[in-house]
């Protein structure tokens, strides 16, 4: 039996503090940037041919223009000086803006990836339970452990996006639904039906409430399985049961979480896919965390019978989910970029030329990566080399979701800095403590599962 060590509970706590640190200061800095402030840097910027130079020369020769006047200026250079002076304001408290949602944005990334991967994993859970899987029940304690963060994890991206606002859904901005508002949208205001701030709570509530409640009963009959009599399986049935009926209501939920939790942060933007799209990345994800922890447990001397065909296997999800996932990466992209509708592709365009290195270092992260170091069976088998890939798709992901909802929230305004940094340490010493304190109230074998000797015995 696992006992969660006092080293990692310092590390979990370490990270944490840290994490909250280091967030805490970039969220002190960027919200104590101004409007002056913006202007002085968007005309350094327009000097040095950085982000924005046309916006900037506008706003340079427009303050300019008032601050030494033009002797030469007529009454209408003079107009003309005024409507430039609107412009560069606007646009000012509009990069300020941006800037003020970067750490919203971080905070709500980090927290969004680590519960996807808790979400992930019980999705996986559920499949081998309804599948009758015969070599994955050493490793369920394992699964089990991780989803035990998705109810902490889900209620904290509700949270952080209701508090967040319209820093992160512009939706959640009352003015876009007013018509008597300059801020009004008429696209926005016709999709207020769905997306309004109550309908996103009651239907979260409903998603996080219907995977807890799979997810308490699941483990529930597994563990009341291990003292069943011998040859009583009921309550494996039990668990075969609602696994099967959990995977309809998951398939349902997931596709409509990602449209309310990622896809809205655009609401002008929708693509069909979009569920599918990121049920892939959860999945990748869970499974690359499973094989982590199931070489780390195996490294403390825990789990002997997992052997190299467990970790081959899921090393072999790894390698599976990577290429499913870049297939539906490129269905997606390929369709929206040869119909060329200008509402659709503009999700791209946006992405490509202000997102350029994360945006194409993510498909190299998340398929070149896992291709090259995952396509031979015999990698498969070598932890380190397991774990090597783990870190570079993990990494990759996380990008994957920074592209989804930075572009909408700070624009070309993005850098990798404090808040993403003190976010991603943040979650994940709340995630380690949360799940490996998990792992350390039950037995790691499920000794009661009709199928642990086939388990025990797995090779490949």
């Amino acid at each position: 039996m696992y006992t969660l060590s006092n080293r990692l509970k310092i590390v979990s706590l370490a990270l944490i503090v840290v994490g909250a640190i280091l967030w805490g200061t970039g969220y002190y800095t960027s919200h104590h940037v101004t409007q002056d402030d913006v202007k002085i840097m968007l005309a350094e910027e327009a000097s040095h041919g950085g982000h924005g130079d046309a916006h900037a020369v506008a706003d340079t020769h427009a303050t300019e223009s008032v601050a030494h006047g033009d002797a030469h200026a007529t009454n209408d250079h003079a107009e003309a000086g005024h409507t430039e002076v609107d412009h560069g304001d606007a646009h000012a408290e509009h990069v300020m803006h941006q800037i003020h949602n970067r750490p919203y944005s971080a905070l709500y990334i980090a927290a969004f990836f680590f519960m996807m991967i808790a979400l992930g994993a019980l999705a996986f859970y559920a499949i081998q339970q309804a599948a009758q899987a015969g070599w994955s029940p050493l490793l369920f304690r394992v699964m089990e452990g991780i989803t035990y963060y998705l109810l902490p994890g889900a209620l904290i991206v509700v949270a952080i996006a209701v508090i967040s606002g319209d820093h992160i859904f512009v939706w959640m901005n009352p003015d876009m639904v007013n018509p008597e508002s300059a801020d009004y949208d008429k696209l926005v205001a016709g999709k207020s039906g769905w997306l309004n701030t109550t309908g996103f709570v009651i239907r979260a509530l409903i998603f996080i409430t219907g995977w807890s409640v799979y997810r308490y009963f699941s483990r529930k009959f597994s563990l009341a399985q291990d003292d069943a009599p011998a040859g009583d399986t009921r309550y494996f049935v039990n668990n075969f049961r609602i696994s099967a009926a959990f995977l309809v209501f998951f398939l349902y939920t997931e596709s409509m979480m990602s449209w309310d939790w990622i896809m809205s942060v655009d609401p002008h933007w929708f693509s069909t896919l979009f569920g599918w799209y990121v049920l892939a990345g959860m999945l990748v994800c869970a499974v690359t965390v499973m094989a982590m922890i199931t070489i780390y447990l195996k490294s403390k001397g825990l789990l002997p019978n997992v052997n190299n065909s467990h970790i081959h296997d899921l090393a072999k999800f790894m390698f599976g989910f990577s290429i499913f996932w870049t297939y539906l990466w490129f269905s997606q992209f390929m369709l929206i970029w040869y119909s060329n509708i200008p509402e659709e592709v503009t999700y791209f365009i946006t992405r490509i030329e202000d997102y350029n290195l994360p945006f194409f270092g993510m498909v190299a992260m998340n398929f070149l990566f896992p291709l090259l170091l995952l396509m031979n069976s015999d990698f498969k088998r070598v932890s380190w080399f397991v774990i090597m890939a783990g870190v570079v798709i993990l990494a990759g992901h996380y990008i994957d979701i920074f592209n989804m909802i930075m572009p909408a929230t700070v624009g070309d305004r993005w850098f990798i800095g404090m808040p993403e940094i003190g976010a991603v340490l943040l979650f994940a010493g709340l995630f380690m403590f949360i799940v490996f304190y998990a792992i350390s109230k039950q037995s790691l074998v499920p000794k009661g599962n009709p199928f642990i000797k086939e388990s025990e015995n797995f090779h490949y």
